[in-house]
């Protein structure tokens, strides 16, 4: 049996919530697992949207998440 590793560069999440601090949480979360995975935020886009069947705000966010510079 071939074990292969390979090193991920990159990662894209998305998150979503009905309340700006369980979106925050959710995202604070990800980053401490990604971090066992040697990855850094990237960049962070996020909106806000009106959801009429829930008759509430939808909080959006996509983080993107890239491998740490190595360090020579």
């Amino acid at each position: 049996m071939d074990f292969i590793v390979d090193k991920l560069e990159t990662k894209i999440e998305l998150f979503e919530a009905y309340d700006l601090k369980t979106l925050e949480r959710q995202i604070a979360d990800q980053i401490e697992i990604n971090k066992a995975l040697l990855l850094d935020v990237f960049s962070v886009q996020h909106q806000v949207t009106f959801n009429p069947n829930a008759n509430k705000l939808l909080y959006s966010a996509v983080v993107h998440f890239k491998a740490k510079p190595m360090k020579l």
